[in-house]
């Protein structure tokens, strides 16, 4: 549906404006990603072709070489990009509003949710309309289970989220964070492979 200033809601959705997600477009968009979903939760192990046709459907890049574990959930699919081999455990949940930008090699443990939507504090504005912020994860990001993503946020390449964290900041490149609120605890310094004294299990 086009406004008076011309643009549709979609547009104002997508730029993080207040937009109304009731607008016909967005409520077809976001039937199409839970059909998707759906047909991609109820494949089993041996159907990988008809796997990664759905997924190369469901997103806006990188479906050619997501590694998905079902069951995965999302708003749109078409507002995630995702950079080579991004992995998804069982569980995740992307509500993908404004644009959720995932760097190469990025690993999802399972349960993670990854929030873009806000709501006004304004209750009577609140029934009526949304907004939401972008989020952007880096290359070789590892996030532990259950943690949460939260709307506004940028994750580096090269660092690790701890399972259970509640990222509502940003956080740079190359640490290691994690709690509730996630917080960095210390650079990450370990080189590539097993390290001396380490047991390989």
């Amino acid at each position: 549906m086009q406004e008076q200033d011309g643009r549709s809601e979609k547009a104002k959705m997508l730029a993080g404006e207040l937009y109304d997600p009731l607008d016909h477009e967005l409520v077809v968009g976001r039937e199409r990603a839970r059909d998707l979903c759906q047909a991609l939760n109820a494949t089993r192990e041996a159907e990988q072709d008809e796997r990664r046709r759905i997924l190369r459907e469901l997103f806006g890049s990188g479906g050619d070489t997501v590694w998905m574990q079902p069951p995965f959930f999302c708003d749109y699919g078409s507002n995630i990009e995702l950079g080579e081999r991004v992995f998804f455990n069982f569980n995740c949940v992307v509500l993908d509003v404004c644009p959720v930008r995932i760097g190469s090699f990025t690993f999802f443990g399972p349960g993670v949710q990854i929030y873009t939507p806000l709501h006004p504090m304004n209750a009577e504005l609140r029934r009526q309309q949304e907004f939401g912020k972008p989020v952007e994860i880096g290359s070789d990001v590892w996030v532990g289970g259950g943690a949460l993503i939260m709307p506004g946020v940028r994750i580096g390449s090269r660092t690790v989220i701890g399972a259970g964290s509640v990222v509502t900041r940003s956080i740079p490149d190359g640490v290691l964070a994690a709690g509730n609120p996630c917080r960095v605890i210390r650079e990450i310094t370990e080189q590539a492979g097993p390290q001396p004294g380490t047991v390989r299990s």
